[in-house]
């Protein structure tokens, strides 16, 4: 099972909310999670994402990869230094 820290969209109609969460890479976008790590919440001016820094790093130091959108979250949080580097050949 290798796994993918993702958006869950939560929110209704023209109202969007996201969770941020933890699941295996073949579930659906809103399905079945493992551990939700915070929440992000693009209609807000300030304090847009939440993050649950120890279990954010807790999962990518298991091996779990963020998605794009994500990762740019984890920078802003300063957890960057765990995440995996890519080789200088690929």
């Amino acid at each position: 099972m290798s796994v993918r820290i993702r958006l869950q969209r939560r929110g209704s109609k023209k109202r969007p909310f996201y969770a941020v969460v933890a699941a295996d890479r073949q579930m659906p976008r809103d399905g079945r999670c493992l551990e939700k790590l915070g929440t992000y919440d693009p209609r807000k001016e300030q304090d847009k994402v939440t993050l649950k820094v120890e279990r954010v790093a807790y999962w990518l130091g298991v091996g779990a990869t963020p998605s794009d959108t994500v990762e740019k979250f984890i920078k802003q949080a300063g957890i960057a230094p765990a995440l995996p580097q890519a080789p200088a050949g690929a």
